[in-house]
């Protein structure tokens, strides 16, 4: 009977702790931006990392499209020699055009370039969140 009484508290704080950890923005992967063309899943983490002085260097930039439907776009991705593991920095966008999708941080600074859009100067949220490539279907 303890055992099953134990169990059942255990189930029971599990459900609670993954149903508080949903509604906190983390639980299962989900589609989450581009990189170089290609789309990567994420895993929300509760992880801020905003106003603790941490260098600028130590971020990955990720391109806030603006939502509308549009993925937003990131500059580095597992793999890369200079992918900071996760650690990101985002800067939101301000359109000057109809907002488009865009695939690559290339695609983004060509975009600024052209006056399509601006790239704010400082970011709105500095945080940890892990990515999955998503494979191509064959």
């Amino acid at each position: 009977m303890r055992r099953l009484l134990g169990g059942l508290a255990v189930a029971t704080l599990l459900t609670a702790l993954a149903a508080g950890s949903t509604f906190a923005g983390n639980g299962p992967p989900h589609l989450g931006f581009y990189v170089d063309g290609q789309t990567y899943r994420t895993v929300g983490t509760p992880t801020d990392f905003f106003g603790t002085g941490a260098p600028e260097s130590t971020f990955d930039r990720i391109y806030d499209l603006g939502g509308n439907g549009l993925l937003n776009v990131a500059e580095a991705k597992p793999g890369d020699r200079d992918f900071n593991g996760g650690r990101w920095m985002v800067l939101p966008v301000t359109w000057n055009v109809t907002p488009y999708q865009l695939t690559s941080a290339e695609d983004v600074l060509a975009a600024a370039d052209n006056g399509e859009l601006s790239i704010a100067s400082s970011p709105v949220k500095e945080f940890f969140c892990p990515v999955i490539r998503i494979q191509p279907n064959r």
